[in-house]
């Protein structure tokens, strides 16, 4: 039994992989949170068109207009 007056201390934590595992940690929940972002768009972007069918509306698609060059 190791009390807290026999000399015994727990080993150090390795810092180096520790902030390497932080580092790990955030660029996972960046890329979530993008790809959380985009699904929302996506979402948005498929109830919009789905909404124009459901009047009974026609050509509900995005028209896509090039840029003009001055």
């Amino acid at each position: 039994m190791s009390g807290p007056g026999d000399g015994r201390q727990e080993p150090p934590e390795d810092e180096g992989n520790r902030s390497i595992e932080n580092a790990v940690m955030f660029g996972f929940f960046v890329v979530l949170a993008a790809a959380g972002i985009w699904l929302l768009g996506t979402m948005a972007d498929i109830r919009k068109v789905q909404d124009c069918a459901a009047q009974g509306r026609r050509n509900c698609a995005t028209v896509e207009v090039p840029e003009r060059a001055r």
